[in-house]
């Protein structure tokens, strides 16, 4: 095998022997880093205020899986709706697919709260304990000396703490920030159930964050073996170029007053910056990496080098492997197209799907073992039961039921007007009696009509069952 290509037998973050080699960033600096930070900072504090944002008193987002209810931007779902969530997902996975075909990880890189946490929050607390690359290092190397132990000791305190934090705030989406706020009120003792659980979770993102860190990334994350599935020669992503980095005479160290594109040699001084500063231990200058999260850390080290030696930026950049090799523009080719005009329906039929969506969930059943009844009258009666959901987060009264299209005449057994809870649950029986010359057949489809006042807030449709003597 190729000696360049030998890296590729293994992940950048072990050693020879198979043993984890720890990764030591050195502490990134630049253009692109300022963006990362702006991007993280908003989605930190997006990811810790949302579940205290109230929508005509729905919390902004909420996934609670044990009671079944779901807050999306303000909107609540219930178990009903879970084929609009079904369809979110798709549509969610069809744009990831697409947005890792034309841009490769950069979700990774600037959205995924794994590398957020870690890079900017997590690894930041390092450097300003710690120190940067080389004083970590050295630290890790030293006996346990008073100074060692309090450095290591409040770093791992302060992880301690934000684990514990995140948490929280992952508890609020899960059981809303009321009962949140009101198990806090109440101390961890009377909630125990809960607190477990959540010194549980806060164990893990120590562990995460503290210890496995790149590994996630490396080895957990099944997003990241999708890459190889999904990325082209065309897919924009961090890389080097290594037409210019290499040449005819390859790397070489820097001299002053050299002509290097003259002599034929590539403007890699090999300074080794973009293996230093990049996260998960890869060196971008081997190509495209399963490790590589496209951080853009090494485009920021790169460039410093750049500017400093008086080359051209852009050494590693983003670009396709086309780009590098072509000089070609990006090309918006048949694949996405294709990827596209899937997300564009799914989306539209998700759109639809949410504009026709009832504030009520209606289902009229007929009683179970029962057909009709003769009534002294002449008429024929079927009886029903009826389960009415709530969505909404106000009290819905004055319901009532009303038959469209059939000559017949609903009898409540309890209240004719009723009202529901918000977010609550209605359950009942009525009849409905009909002169037999209505009924056209022994199975009649009638269609019954649900209104809050004199508002329609839903439409239902059932069975009537008559003697087939009607047929």
């Amino acid at each position: 095998m190729d000696n360049q290509e030998r890296f590729r037998d293994s992940i950048g973050t072990l050693d020879e022997e198979g043993k984890r080699k720890w990764v030591y960033p050195k502490k990134p600096s630049g253009v692109f880093y300022e963006y990362r930070k702006y991007v993280s900072y908003a989605l930190l504090i997006f990811l810790f205020t949302a579940p205290f944002i109230k929508i005509n008193g729905n919390q902004f987002l909420l996934f609670n899986v044990l009671e079944r209810k779901f807050n999306i931007f303000g909107f609540p779902f219930w178990p009903q709706d879970f084929y609009l969530f079904v369809i979110a997902m798709v549509i969610g996975v069809v744009f990831i697919a697409l947005f890792t075909v034309a841009f490769g990880r950069i979700f990774c890189g600037w959205i995924c709260p794994q590398t957020i946490f870690l890079e900017m929050v997590f690894r930041r607390i390092e450097y300003a304990i710690e120190g940067d690359r080389g004083k970590q290092i050295r630290l890790d190397k030293a006996p346990w000396t008073k100074d060692k132990i309090l450095k290591k000791g409040t770093k791992w305190t302060i992880f301690a703490i934000i684990s514990f934090l995140i948490a929280n705030i992952f508890l609020a989406y899960l059981i809303s920030s009321d009962e949140l706020i009101k198990y806090i009120t109440n101390g961890p003792t009377s909630h125990l159930g809960t607190f477990i659980p959540l010194l549980v979770f806060t164990a893990v993102f120590y562990f995460v964050f503290a210890w496995f860190r790149e590994q996630v990334c490396i080895i957990a994350c099944p997003y990241g073996r999708l890459q190889g599935v999904l990325l082209d020669q065309k897919s924009i992503v961090v890389a080097y170029d290594h037409k210019r980095g290499e040449r005819e005479e390859g790397r070489q160290k820097f001299k002053k007053n050299q002509d290097r594109a003259a002599q034929g040699i590539g403007d890699c001084i090999a300074c080794s910056q973009c293996v230093q500063v990049c996260p998960t231990g890869i060196d971008i200058r081997n190509g495209t990496q399963l490790e590589c999260v496209n951080c853009t850390a090494c485009i920021d080290a790169c460039d410093s080098i750049m500017e400093s030696v008086n080359l051209p930026k852009g050494l590693i950049r983003y670009a396709s492997e086309e780009n590098i090799e072509k000089k070609s523009k990006f090309e918006f080719t048949p694949r996405l197209k294709g990827y596209t005009a899937v997300l564009t329906i799914l989306t539209g039929l998700l759109i639809g799907l949410l504009l026709i969506r009832s504030d009520i969930e209606a289902k009229v059943l007929r009683l179970p073992g029962q057909t009709y009844e003769m009534k002294d009258n002449g008429n024929i009666s079927n009886v029903f039961t009826y389960k009415l959901l709530n969505k909404t987060n106000v009290e819905m009264d004055s319901i009532h039921f009303k038959l469209n299209s059939f000559n017949g005449e609903i009898k409540m057994v309890k209240k004719e007007y009723f009202s529901i809870e918000k977010g609550g649950i209605a359950k009942g029986t009525f009849f409905i009696e009909t002169d037999p010359a209505a009924l056209k057949d022994d199975k009649n489809k009638i269609e019954i009509e649900v209104y809050s006042k004199d508002r329609l807030i839903d439409r239902t449709t059932t069975n009537f069952m008559g003697p087939r003597t009607f047929r």
